[in-house]
């Protein structure tokens, strides 16, 4: 396979037209319409279903959608690597995050990197910590910032100065909202958003699942997340309550919103995490430096 005839493929799937694909590519139709054919020869498989105006995937062409994408992303990666391998420090930084308040600490080091050495460009993936370590592992990603809990065995890591506090994010005007502070026997019958990554059995201790002593099974989850955003729409709307971390949602003055901590207090570490022996670009390597100067 030549990566061109995948970014061909990618361009069809975006499209969902062979001629536009062909117009976005500036090639001619039949051109295009022969690499993709020689693709599926290659391939043993049909991928595309052409109808009278559009082309769908088949189930073999998403798989090869998302390979394909993992691939072009590498190659361009890798490319960019080696471009900055010159006297001058430049190139790209790829870090995945999950959604912390304690990604101030990145961005303070960030800020300090591109003061010095504009010419370095950091490109920010968020996602919770499945997201981010699976980009970790095929090489798209140079750092990630993980949530615990989280299993840390596969990776070199550097704890982050802070801790995330836990709580509940309500509305206003529920009567839970005139409480300090949130405790289990309060949450029992609510209709409850949770985080998947939290609620996820580890080989690690669980903090998070320990609090609920063995309750937690029989709590009414309603929904879980993966990122807070969507749970505060839900939460707006009157679906339930989510369980999620501090500093994240907007509970100001005019918000609909507020949050309230658990009781007992329950709190997450967070790691700045790297594959081990991972080989660095010049950026990257120097990116790390700052990174243990600052907070090592």
């Amino acid at each position: 396979m030549e990566i061109r005839v995948l970014k061909y493929f990618l361009t069809v799937a975006r499209e969902g037209s062979i001629t536009g694909a062909a117009n976005s590519l500036h090639l001619t139709q039949p051109t295009l319409s022969r690499q993709l054919q020689d693709l599926e020869k290659e391939l043993g498989q049909k991928l595309l279903v052409r109808g009278k105006y559009k082309v769908s995937l088949t189930p073999e062409g998403m798989i090869l959608k998302k390979r394909a994408q993992e691939i072009v992303e590498m190659v361009e990666k890798t490319e960019a690597e080696f471009s900055s391998l010159t006297d001058v420090l430049a190139g790209d930084i790829y870090i995945g995050c999950g959604e912390t308040d304690s990604m101030k600490y990145v961005a303070a080091v960030i800020k300090e990197v591109q003061e010095t050495y504009p010419e370095i460009k950091f490109h920010i993936h968020s996602g919770n910590a499945e997201d981010v370590t699976e980009k970790l592992d095929k090489g798209l990603l140079d750092f990630g910032v993980l949530i615990q809990p989280v299993d840390l065995s596969k990776y070199d890591s550097m704890p982050l100065p802070d801790k995330d506090v836990w709580g509940v994010i309500m509305r206003k005007d529920s009567p839970l909202a005139k409480k300090d502070y949130i405790e289990l026997e309060d949450l029992k019958g609510l209709p409850l958003i949770n985080s998947r990554q939290a609620m996820r059995k580890t080989t690690n201790k669980n903090e998070f699942i320990e609090w609920f002593q063995g309750e937690f099974e029989n709590l009414n989850t309603v929904a879980t997340i993966n990122l807070v955003y969507n749970a505060t729409v839900m939460v707006k709307a009157g679906i339930g309550y989510a369980i999620t971390l501090d500093k994240l949602a907007d509970t100001s003055k005019e918000s609909l919103l507020c949050f309230r901590p658990l009781r007992p207090k329950l709190e997450s570490g967070l790691d700045i995490v790297w594959k081990k022996y991972q080989v660095f670009s010049p950026a990257a390597k120097m990116f790390l430096e700052k990174l243990r100067s600052r907070l090592g």
